[in-house]
């Protein structure tokens, strides 16, 4: 349910790289949108769009060029005090793309789930670490004897559903879901995200979920966002989005997914777009309805 008061705030982002003297990435360019308690946004576009860095900057693992951020009513961009940094740490998290380089291998999987626990001082005990551990290892179909073993001893779909377990084991108010599935079966795919879809109606948490699977972004999602190039070039619901997307680009995404039904799939007609013939820097969002909105 959207309320009134959004949990995330994001105004105006900028993220740029500056690679060389005479050359700049801009990654992300003037990006605005809000994520609003028990909600889940659902940010899609093409490999090197800029998805998976507008989520790093929000949990503040790049420092934002320009514009503001605002969660749980409080200013996360700029220097953060220590009071906030610890506010930003307990009740953010980050679910990575890669599932390995984000796991210490040095640590035992139970380590590993319960380091934030600890850190925050979540669990008053040995016992009660434990139990909590075992019972969240569970849930995302793993078992508790797994806390004793290793990062490399799991497959890659294994280990991310450690790093699943890994951020819901905070309870925290958003969780960044960065590809979190991609590395995953596709008959594990649909019990993680009901999982995530449940343990968002226990305690509801909202997510941005960042993926290339548009019918996995339909399925979870309350809000989308469209992302190319470092814009965001139409945001709405997945009703208007889907029913009736504005944008070429938008058009030309939903195009491509394939169908199920073979005599539909062989009717399919590609869209093609040429960004090229577009000036995005000169380019503002316009209002189509009430939560759709489009850049022209």
């Amino acid at each position: 349910m959207i309320m009134s008061e959004p949990l995330l705030k994001v105004e105006n982002l900028h993220q740029h790289f500056e690679i060389s003297r005479n050359f700049t990435v801009k990654a992300v360019n003037g990006v605005s949108f809000n994520i609003y308690p028990g909600e889940t946004y659902g940010l899609v576009g093409e490999s090197g769009s800029g998805k998976t860095t507008i989520g790093r900057s929000i949990i503040r693992l790049y420092d934002p060029t320009e514009g503001e951020i605002f969660f749980n009513y409080k200013k996360i961009s700029g220097k953060l005090s220590d009071k906030t940094r610890k506010m930003l740490r307990k009740n953010m998290q980050m679910i990575f793309q890669d599932p390995m380089s984000s796991l210490n291998p040095r640590k035992k999987i139970g380590d590993i789930i319960s380091e934030g626990l600890e850190i925050h001082g979540l669990c008053s005990s040995q016992k009660e670490r434990n139990k909590i551990v075992g019972e969240i290892l569970q849930k995302v179909g793993l078992s508790p004897a797994h806390a004793e073993r290793y990062p490399h001893q799991f497959s890659g779909g294994q280990r991310q559903r450690v790093g699943i377990a890994r951020a819901l084991v905070m309870n925290p108010k958003l969780i960044i879901a960065d590809e979190c599935i991609s590395a995953l079966d596709v008959s594990i795919q649909a019990q993680v995200v009901n999982l995530m879809k449940d343990i968002q109606e226990d305690t509801q948490c909202a997510y941005l979920f960042i993926a290339h699977d548009l019918s996995m972004v339909k399925y979870i999602s309350d809000r989308i966002g469209v992302l190319h190039k470092g814009y965001l070039v139409e945001t709405g619901t997945t009703k208007e989005i889907f029913s009736n997307p504005m944008h070429p680009y938008t058009k030309s995404l939903l195009s491509a997914v394939p169908q199920p039904n073979p005599r539909i799939e062989k009717q399919r007609h590609l869209i093609t777009y040429n960004s090229n013939e577009v000036n995005y820097e000169s380019a503002t969002l316009h209002k189509v309805s009430e939560t759709h909105f489009i850049l022209q």
